[in-house]
């Protein structure tokens, strides 16, 4: 939990020793941090609301808070992750789009869309919703690092954590979270978890079909897409 507080938040945690166990454990854990990051948005929102503030301007102010609390590292993510899928070229080509980290026309898009949809979906759900769409995002780690998808490179975050995951973590964590959306917004819960989960997965088809795996980068993109879905799915109820 140390460690997944230490690579997911801005909390000044120190970790001493990183190996392929901790890294593990740490990504099975990660679903944790999206319940302490929710329960924060969610006071925040609360609070905003409380001082009258207009409901998209308390969406932004989250969303950009979130951005601050976790290092920017998922946006991050999901602007490399878009321009290395969007760029032409083999796969060395993509991956060293990614891996530049300047911000091409499919990122700003990508950004652009995601964080204005978060912004003004927020206001509009209960807390319940706001901690799920944060947790369903976190247990997208767990997802993309189920047994059997290898990593993209044979260095880099996505190679310490790929093919961690055994099938009953994965089940159980996507199981409860699907059981929590129920008593969050019945039938629109549990629909929006379950939505979330298939596009992860499409996500790293893609990714494995397009360069090979995955990569730190892609964990970013699959945790944004998630927490966007439930949000989305959620606000429609």
């Amino acid at each position: 939990m140390r460690l997944a507080l230490s690579w997911l938040t801005v909390l000044p945690l120190r970790v001493d020793a990183v190996d392929a166990g901790a890294a593990r454990r740490a990504i099975t854990a990660a679903p944790l941090v999206g319940v302490l990051l929710g329960l924060a948005a969610a006071g925040a929102l609360r609070g905003l609301g409380w001082l009258g503030a207009p409901a998209l301007l308390a969406g932004f102010l989250v969303v950009g808070g979130l951005a601050l609390a976790t290092r920017g590292m998922h946006l991050d993510g999901l602007a490399d992750t878009a321009d290395g899928l969007g760029c032409y070229g083999p796969p060395e080509r993509a991956l060293q789009v990614m891996k530049d980290g300047g911000a091409g026309p499919f990122a700003v898009v990508a950004l652009i869309v995601v964080l204005g949809a978060e912004a003004a979906a927020l206001p509009e759900v209960s807390w319940g919703a706001v901690v799920l769409a944060l947790t369903t995002g976190r247990a997208a780690f767990v997802l993309c690092c189920r047994h059997g998808v290898p990593s993209a490179r044979p260095e880099g975050l996505g190679a310490l954590v790929a093919g961690t995951q055994p099938p009953h973590v994965v089940l159980g964590w996507w199981i409860a979270l699907a059981v929590a959306g129920f008593f969050v917004a019945p039938w629109h819960g549990p629909i929006a978890v379950i939505l979330a989960g298939a596009l992860v997965l499409l996500l790293v088809r893609h990714t494995r079909r397009r360069f090979g795996g995955i990569t730190g980068d892609v964990l970013g993109a699959a945790c944004e897409t998630a927490s966007l879905t439930v949000l989305a799915v959620c606000a429609l109820s």
